[in-house]
């Protein structure tokens, strides 16, 4: 039996990789995971409380795009967070893991062609895998546009030639950016969504890691979009809990944007879409409208922020990350360091290639390593000294 061609080109999942690049060898010391964005800090006693309170609700069918309560804490949120006011019946996408937001937009919203040829979805390099397999399942040609320390660690689309620009019908745009950490500020955002209008493409926000910052809170797309007066349907944010609030097994967030965009996201949910279960969207629910704990968890990874650049600061080229939970280090080789660093220490983290890909210009991801600040603060201090001597003494 044939497969679909559309994805066998595609390369091996990063954590597989990683798998069959360590496993077959002994740790050098007490395992440390800081390969995995997964949050370990105590996620909010309110969560327990409110499912406890609705588990009855596993006896009814979920509502599909998110049930009113849900739909309205979100808009609230982004109206306290953004000033941006939301329909939370018409604008808002409640969703069973960002994951499957940002893989379905592009499904809903890629038109079949674009400036008389396959759309071209573009999205930073590195990235979020997902943003390139979407692309490929609408049928679009993914273009990886090199985000580098040249770049501010963010893809710069002004440089591409306007015959490239015309024939994009999504970009993609990670802010803060995995695996960077860096923010778009007001003028990228001004200068991507002047971009978007005048050539008439969707601009995909994924702003999964903007609740963990160090001083500023990042400026978010749509807060941007609507100060500018762009078109509603510009723009679509993604929001997540799992980072946030520490609930990466909750599978809750949001899509967010025109109410064009999110009916047509909605109409292909109804058919392939799996809603998140009733106790959770009380869960959800009760999770967004309380930020105390937001602030807590953001402490905790602004003391491990600085114990980095205790740590880190002699590492030639070390960036000291505005915000997510992300080191992105540089070496000689990512696959040699990781399988050193294990070998050697225990401590995994992940090479940096196996988040980017190849072009003309070469890998941006070959010589980096991502690790992740997940960890408590005495494993996540151990794990860094350990990298800083056995990579870069």
């Amino acid at each position: 039996m044939d497969f679909p061609e559309r994805f066998s080109a595609l390369p091996e999942y990063a954590f597989p990789r990683l798998r069959a690049l360590l496993d077959g060898h002994p740790p050098g010391g007490p395992t440390l995971a800081m390969s995995i964005g997964e949050p370990q800090h105590p996620f909010p006693k309110i969560a327990t409380d409110a499912l406890a309170e609705a588990l009855p609700l596993f006896n009814k069918y979920p509502p599909n795009d998110g049930a009113p309560e849900l739909c309205a804490a979100i808009a609230d949120w982004v109206q306290g967070r953004y000033s941006v006011t939301l329909d939370p019946a018409r604008q808002v996408l409640a969703l069973n893991g960002t994951r499957e937001g940002l893989f379905a937009a592009c499904l809903a919203l890629c038109p079949d062609t674009k400036a008389g040829g396959q759309p071209l979805v573009a999205m930073p390099n590195p990235f979020y895998q997902v943003y390139a397999v979407g692309a490929q399942a609408a049928g679009a040609r993914p273009l990886f546009v090199n985000a580098t320390a040249e770049t501010g660690f963010l893809p710069n689309l002004t440089t591409l030639p306007p015959e490239t620009l015309d024939r994009i019908a999504i970009a993609y745009i990670c802010s803060p950016s995995n695996p960077q950490g860096a923010v778009a500020d007001a003028e990228y955002w001004r200068a991507l969504i002047g971009l978007a209008e005048k050539h008439d493409f969707y601009v995909f926000a994924d702003e999964c890691y903007a609740e963990i910052y160090r001083d500023t809170p990042p400026c978010g797309a749509l807060e941007i979009a609507t100060a500018m007066g762009a078109d509603p349907e510009r723009v679509v944010i993604f929001h997540s809990l799992s980072k946030r609030s520490n609930l990466p097994g909750l599978r809750s967030g949001f899509a967010a944007g025109g109410p064009r965009a999110m009916t047509e996201m909605k109409k292909l949910r109804a058919y392939a879409g799996a809603p998140l279960p009733g106790p959770l969207h009380s869960v959800a629910t009760a999770v967004w409208r309380d930020e105390a704990h937001v602030v807590e968890n953001r402490a905790l990874y602004a003391a491990k922020f600085d114990t980095a650049d205790q740590i880190l600061r002699p590492v030639p080229g070390y960036t000291s990350p505005a915000a997510g939970f992300f080191l992105w280090l540089p070496v000689e080789d990512g696959e040699a360091a990781a399988l050193k660093l294990w070998t050697e220490t225990g401590v995994r983290v992940l090479p940096g290639a196996y988040l980017s890909r190849d072009t003309e210009t070469g890998n941006p991801g070959a010589g980096f390593i991502r690790v992740a600040l997940v960890a408590d603060a005495p494993d996540v201090a151990r794990g860094l000294t350990l990298i800083r001597d056995s990579l870069y003494s």
